[in-house]
């Protein structure tokens, strides 16, 4: 448990770094790729699945977020 949470909190950087660097869905389905690996690396998990939940939820993102308002 002690390595997981530097881990979150780099991923936390990465994450408030690259969010002010998309506009189009293309770069948040990159972006969200690129989180959903590297989490799933910090967390010892299946980075593929990472990659492919991550870029799902980075294209999205903008849709949900807009039918929500």
């Amino acid at each position: 448990m002690s390595r997981i949470l530097p881990r979150l909190a780099g991923l936390g950087a990465v994450a408030l770094a690259l969010s002010a660097c998309v506009g189009t869905d293309v770069e948040r389905a990159a972006g969200g790729a690129v989180l959903g690996g590297l989490g799933a690396a910090a967390l010892d998990g299946n980075v593929a699945g990472g990659v492919i939940v991550g870029a799902a939820a980075g294209a999205l993102a903008d849709d949900v977020s807009n039918w929500a308002r």
